[in-house]
């Protein structure tokens, strides 16, 4: 008999699972995905919406996240890196909104940034230095434990009995 199906080699090929959106979440997409305004240095995760064809990335890119570089009026810019062989090069690819949303990679350097511009202003009005260095959190201090004295049970073994018999 030999070989009866070919070699699938095409665009969404092994996308099955990968591009399959959840149960009762099918169909096309809200008007709220619509709204969100990208701007050039937004970090995006490139999550692909299989029912929408236009503008669809490769398969390689879905689940990761990019910059976005470049705003055009149906598509977004995202610069993602790859790593090919021993090095890592910075693709640029241009993937229309619906297979965008902003990524939350960076959501706690931002806060720590405006908690430390706030710890600087109160710090300058004392007219102290602000230390906004992280530090790590370093060893638990000791304590000493204190038992009562008929909580204490003490073990031995026991002794070892030779039978020649």
């Amino acid at each position: 008999m030999g070989k009866l199906h070919t070699i699938s080699k095409g665009y969404r090929k092994g996308t099955r699972d990968k591009y399959a959106k959840k149960y009762r979440c099918k169909g096309m997409p809200g008007t709220s995905r619509y709204l969100v305004n990208f701007k050039r240095g937004d970090f995006v995760d490139i999550v692909v919406d299989g029912s929408i064809h236009k503008g669809m990335p490769f398969s390689f890119y879905h689940g990761r996240t990019g910059q976005v570089f470049n705003v055009n009026k149906n598509a977004i810019g995202v610069e993602v890196t790859k790593i090919v062989g021993n090095r890592q090069l910075r693709k640029r690819i241009h993937v229309r909104l619906e297979h965008l949303r902003k990524s939350r990679c960076n959501e706690a350097h931002l806060n720590r940034i405006k908690v430390n511009d706030q710890n600087k202003r109160d710090a300058k009005l004392l007219g102290e230095k602000a230390k906004v260095k992280r530090v790590p959190e370093g060893p638990k201090p000791g304590k000493m434990v204190r038992p009562k004295a008929k909580d204490v049970e003490v073990l031995a073994p026991l002794p070892f009995v030779e039978n020649y018999f």
